[in-house]
């Protein structure tokens, strides 16, 4: 959590938020850190959406999404856009320490709502 990369990622997410729902989608940020340092993290950065915790085991939903550095003990800056049904839509990993910005995810999103404007 506390890194700069990702306060800045999370401090960008949090302004565009209303970007979000403005396609519906809901933003959840997930890491393998605990949920005592996710309350104190987005309590210091005053984030408005959730975070939640990978914590035990131990990057458990990373590894099911190909994620996980088992030998750092800690996830990739990954990026997923998810359907309504759950099917990733649009994944991103970026370098680690590169913030991947808003603009990937701002995309995806618009690109999905258009395929649902087809139906």
């Amino acid at each position: 959590d506390w890194s700069p990369v990702c306060g800045d990622q999370m401090a960008l997410y949090n302004e565009v938020r209303g970007e979000f729902a403005r396609f519906g989608a809901q933003l959840l940020g997930i890491s393998v850190d605990g949920v005592w340092c996710h309350a104190a993290f987005a309590r210091d950065r005053k984030l408005h959406f959730p975070l939640l915790a990978d914590f035990e085991p131990k990057g458990e939903v990373a590894r099911k999404y190909g994620v996980y550095r088992a030998g750092d003990g800690i996830c990739e800056r990954a990026l997923f856009v998810l359907d309504g049904d759950g099917t990733i839509r649009w994944p991103y990993v970026s370098p680690i320490g590169v913030n991947p910005g808003a603009d990937g995810i701002l995309d995806a999103l618009e690109k999905l709502g258009a395929g649902k404007e087809k139906r």
